[in-house]
């Protein structure tokens, strides 16, 4: 093929025009717990990777709905989920998204389910759109929540079982994270991975990181927990990465690296 020609691929009834790009291009699919997840840090490297052709969907195991910001707006569990809900579309458009899903499972309380139940309906979505990359929370997930580390276990052991299987299609498991110092300094505390545990670097550019803030100003009704998490100031141009069960010294800076 000639570089710079173009593709058309159909993912989920839609037709998406990419670019043809040196790497190959691959199929990534973000599995996080809540809305604004995939905001929180990840959004540069997803828009550096659409930019490059990677199609990127995003599967969301519920909408959000248990945030105190209910309180303050007047509204039940129900209508709490529906506003993020539509908070989501807004981030899917702004990323330009390949595909995006949003399951319904009780938000801050993962942990009271069965993990098999989790794993079925991640199972089934991956079944749907057979993704060559799996995304999710590093062990620490991040900010320590339990949804997040919930969300870990049942995509790791999901991942390991699926991997065992003939056709599934799975390549690599990256698990975001941060680097640098343990911050302290938001409203919540942010753990980091050691330089060893990185395998991955993504460099993102200026266009990138307009996106990442107005994905972040899609959420409308959480601005005051983005203020005070601090996390405009804390994310910058470099998103890291580790890749389970693989070691890459130095880092590499593409999450498709060596498939």
């Amino acid at each position: 093929m000639i570089r710079g020609a173009a593709i058309r691929i159909e993912v989920e009834d839609c037709l998406h025009l990419l670019p043809i790009t040196k790497s190959p291009l691959m199929k990534i699919l973000y599995i996080f717990p809540h809305p604004d997840d995939e905001s929180f840090g990840p959004a540069p490297a997803i828009s550096a990777q659409l930019r490059d052709g990677h199609e990127i969907c995003l599967l969301t195991l519920t909408k959000g709905e248990a945030t105190k910001q209910r309180f303050k707006l007047g509204v039940d569990k129900k209508q709490m989920g529906e506003i993020r809900f539509r908070e989501m579309q807004c981030v899917e458009k702004v990323l330009g998204l390949t595909g995006m899903t949003v399951l319904d499972l009780p938000d801050n309380k993962l942990k009271e389910l069965d993990p098999r139940d989790i794993e079925k309906e991640i199972e089934n979505h991956i079944n749907k759109i057979q993704p060559d990359i799996l995304v999710t929370y590093a062990v620490h997930g991040v900010s320590g929540f339990h949804d997040h580390l919930v969300t870990h276990a049942v995509v790791k052991r999901l991942y390991c079982q699926m991997k065992e299987q003939s056709g599934s299609g799975l390549k690599r498991l990256a698990l975001f994270t941060r680097m640098g110092e343990v911050n302290i300094d938001g409203k919540f505390r942010l753990e980091v991975s050691t330089e060893d545990e990185i395998d991955c670097i993504v460099n993102c550019n200026e266009s990138d990181m307009e996106k990442f803030h107005e994905s972040l100003n899609c959420y409308e009704t959480y601005q005051e927990i983005i203020e005070k998490s601090g996390v405009k100031k804390v994310v910058d141009e470099r998103v890291p990465f580790e890749f389970f069960q693989e070691d890459f010294k130095p880092h590499v800076a593409d999450i498709t690296h060596g498939l």
